[in-house]
């Protein structure tokens, strides 16, 4: 089970997860977002291995187990308000399904703010 003082923490979305934004180390570069359930926070703070929930597939999925495009965790930490996880990982090779290093590639305009 995952630490109490943790899980007691999260503020999971109805289904039971928590965003994780993963971001490389190092660069700080953010590589993706993924989705997490208490089991595989605990894996994931564990191995040191980043263990993800797929939504899709309704399964864990170990970063890289079948792709070798492995993350390994070198840190974790929890936003203020429970209810974000950021990884910072080694990656080794893409971290994007579509073979990109990150999967933010496809930047959109944005008009520049000006101060109130």
């Amino acid at each position: 089970m995952l630490d109490t003082d943790i899980a007691a923490r999260l503020r999971r979305t109805d289904d039971g997860l928590i965003a994780a934004v993963v971001r490389e180390h190092g660069t700080g570069e953010v590589l993706m977002l993924a989705w997490m359930d208490d089991e595989a926070l605990r894996r994931t703070l564990a191995t040191g291995h980043a263990t993800y929930w797929s939504r899709s597939r309704n399964e864990y999925w170990v970063k890289g187990e079948t792709s070798g495009h492995r993350q390994y965790v070198r840190a974790a930490a929890l936003d203020c308000d429970g209810d974000a996880l950021l990884l910072t990982v080694e990656q080794v090779g893409p971290a994007c399904h579509t073979g990109t290093h990150s999967c933010f590639t496809d930047e959109l305009t944005v008009r520049p703010g000006v101060p109130a």
